[in-house]
């Protein structure tokens, strides 16, 4: 007969993303998961496999639980003040030193460059922003609001590229006024 769970597993994650967003995965250690989580080693690795696939599993619970920003760009009505509102929300957010950043861009800096399964994840991630940028930047087109021959996709690309920098220079002290800087040449684009 198996043995139930003496632990909630969504808990566990829940607290294993905690901690790996907060020290990234090689700042935390199984003993810190261990006395994060509350679970013993041998639970934590029969129920999510290693820390690497523990890794794997917050990542996947972060973009599940994450804001929907597909949700805010579909929306009726005007795209564009829509779009400059989510540029100024990454600027402010970005220089919130009280934050953690975003765990997507922190995997992407972290491990994506050696690691297959973190590099599949940021990229869905960014994939499924650029299409949700992409989308409502046609239908801000569509709506008039956009010249006609502007490039969505192009714009859209942009916009990821400047977000996800957002994140990563406001983890560094003084980035605050390149932000700014950088969100106005950003609005500029969408007027």
């Amino acid at each position: 007969m198996a043995r139930t769970k003496e632990f909630d597993p969504e808990a566990a994650l829940g607290r294993a993303l905690e901690l790996f967003w907060e020290r990234g995965y090689e700042g935390t250690s199984m003993a810190d998961l261990v006395e994060h989580t509350g679970v013993a080693r041998a639970s934590l690795y029969s129920t999510f496999g290693g820390k690497r696939e523990l890794y794997a599993k917050a990542l996947d619970l972060y973009q599940r639980t994450r804001p929907p920003i597909v949700d805010e760009l579909s929306r009726p009505g005007p795209v564009l003040p829509a779009l400059r509102a989510l540029v100024e929300r990454y600027a402010t957010e970005s220089c919130d030193a009280s934050l953690l950043g975003c765990m997507v861009v922190n995997a992407a800096v972290e491990l994506a460059g050696h690691d297959a399964t973190t590099a599949r994840q940021v990229e869905a991630s960014w994939t499924e922003l650029e299409t949700a940028l992409t989308s409502a930047l046609i239908r801000a087109r569509a709506q008039g609001e956009l010249a006609f021959g502007r490039d969505p996709r192009a714009l859209a690309r942009l916009l990821l590229v400047l977000f996800q920098g957002m994140r990563v220079l406001g983890r560094a002290p003084g980035g605050e006024e390149r932000l700014r800087d950088a969100a106005d040449q950003a609005l500029t684009l969408l007027a």
